[in-house]
This record gives structure tokens, C-alpha cells and sequence, in this order.
């Protein structure tokens, strides 16, 4: 009897290394900085800088995994909109162990302040678009109803990211061009005025934009400091396509210097 269980145990050892062996392993020796944008050219720059030693393909979408400025890096274009950027980050933390999460690119400036090219650093979040719509009309709530925790409405992005980022975005483009505040998500590009106007009275957002807040939910419920940053390429009026199109991609290319210099900071 005592034979044919320690035959039993030696079994049950083999087929645990067996499934060891085989379950698929993530880099745990080395944090990465995650990166992540919606579209190409909010990264092509970072692409362009970066020493990329493979490249992953999950679900569609490409993660970069290599080192950009000295620091190891996964870099990944989840794409545009709420449940894009959800899926993109999520597959990143499950496959790499992520220290942090940058994310970067262009957005409708909405506080009056702002104008075109300069940069807003969130120091947190909402979802602008996520509420009740009956007769009466659009009724904004909580992203998280039933959860008790009313501060839950908003999500804060890490303090120190935020600083970091903020210096980093004052030496590129100047202190007269770096804001700090709320920026709104909603899966919808906003070209309306009276939508900015909204938007500006009912959370005092210095931005809106279609990821930001999807990424940081995802960020929070797995316990990784992030950070959104964001380059303005238009005014969120009835403008915005043609400016969008005019200065996207320089607004583009100021974000991801940010990130350069945020990286280079790190370092020291």
C-alpha cells in the first residue's frame, strides 16, 4: 500500500513540473515601464528611440518590449476608445510585471485657459459619459454604482507620476504651457461647444478624451501607479476635425517627448 502511494506522490510531482514547465512565464526579473497610447502616432517617436528587442502580439495588438532612454519598456497602441484601452492594459499587466503605466497622446483642450499644443497632466479622471439617460434627459453617475464609495467617481492618478510628469512637460514646453487637472473620457471625439461648456461646469475638466479614465480602472484594480498625459490638439469645438488634423501629430510628438524626459528623470 505504501508503495502504490509514494508511486502516487512521484506521479503527482511529475505532472506539476510538467505544468510548470509548460504554463507560460512573464520576464519577472525585469519591471517594465508600461506605455501605452491609442494611435500609432502618439508612439512613433517612442518606437523610433527605443531599442526594441521583441515584439508580442496579443489580441491584435502589438507590445514593443525592450528599453527607450536606459529604462526597460513595454510600449503598445491599444487603440481608440474605453474598451480598446481596457483590453490593451489589462493583457499587459497579466503578461509583463508592469512597475507603472504611462499613458500618452493627444486630447480636445476644454478649460478656457488651454489652447492647442499645450499639455494637460490629469491628476485624475471620469468617465463624462456614464450615467443614466431617460425623459428627462442625461444623468451622469458614478462609474462604479452600488460600491458605497462616493469618491470612487473620480480616479486619481499616482502623485509622483504626476509630478514627474509635470516637470518633465515644463521643461519641454514651458511652464505657460502645462496645466494640471480632471480630464474627461467618453467614447465619443467631441467637436461641440456647449459639450465643452458641459463638460467644464460639471467637472471642471481641463481636457476630455476617449481612454483615460478606462485605463486608470484598470490600473487601480490591479494596483499599478499610471499616469495620463495629454497633448491638445484641438479645442473640442466645432473646429476640432480641422485642427485635429493640423496639429495632431506635432501634439503627438510634444507627449512623447514628455515621456522621454520622464524616463530620463528616472535615471537620476
Amino acid at each position: 500500500m505504501r508503495k502504490k502511494q509514494f508511486a502516487l506522490f512521484l506521479i503527482c510531482i511529475m505532472l506539476a513540473v510538467f505544468v510548470c514547465g509548460c504554463a507560460p512565464k512573464s520576464e519577472e526579473s525585469t519591471e517594465y515601464i508600461g506605455i501605452v497610447s491609442a494611435m500609432d502616432n502618439e508612439i512613433a517617436i517612442l518606437l523610433k528611440e527605443a531599442k526594441i528587442d521583441r515584439v508580442d502580439t496579443i489580441a491584435d495588438v502589438e507590445y514593443h518590449v525592450g528599453s527607450l532612454h536606459g529604462q526597460p519598456v513595454v510600449i503598445a497602441r491599444a487603440g481608440i476608445g474605453k474598451i480598446r484601452a481596457a483590453s490593451g492594459i489589462t493583457a499587459m499587466l497579466m503578461k509583463y510585471p508592469i512597475s507603472e503605466v504611462i499613458f500618452t497622446g493627444i486630447a480636445g483642450g476644454v478649460a478656457d485657459e488651454t489652447q492647442v499644443l499645450d499639455e494637460v497632466i490629469a491628476t485624475r479622471l471620469v468617465e463624462h459619459d456614464y450615467g443614466i439617460l431617460s425623459n428627462n434627459g442625461f444623468e451622469w453617475r458614478s462609474g462604479d454604482p452600488g460600491s458605497g464609495d462616493e469618491e470612487g467617481i473620480y480616479y486619481d492618478c499616482d502623485p509622483e507620476l504626476v509630478k514627474l510628469a509635470y516637470d518633465a512637460a515644463v521643461e519641454v514646453v514651458g511652464e505657460d504651457h502645462v496645466f494640471k487637472g480632471t480630464i474627461a473620457t467618453g467614447d465619443q471625439f467631441v467637436a461641440n461647444s456647449e459639450f465643452v461648456e458641459k463638460l467644464r461646469r460639471d467637472h471642471d475638466a481641463y481636457a476630455c478624451e476617449m481612454e483615460g479614465a478606462a485605463s486608470a480602472v484598470v490600473c487601480i484594480k490591479y494596483e499599478t501607479p499610471f499616469v495620463v498625459i495629454r497633448a491638445l490638439s484641438d479645442k473640442a469645438d466645432g473646429k476640432a476635425h480641422d485642427s485635429y488634423g493640423n496639429f495632431g501629430d506635432i501634439a503627438a510628438d510634444h507627449s512623447s517627448s514628455i515621456v522621454i524626459k520622464m524616463l530620463d528623470h528616472l535615471k537620476n
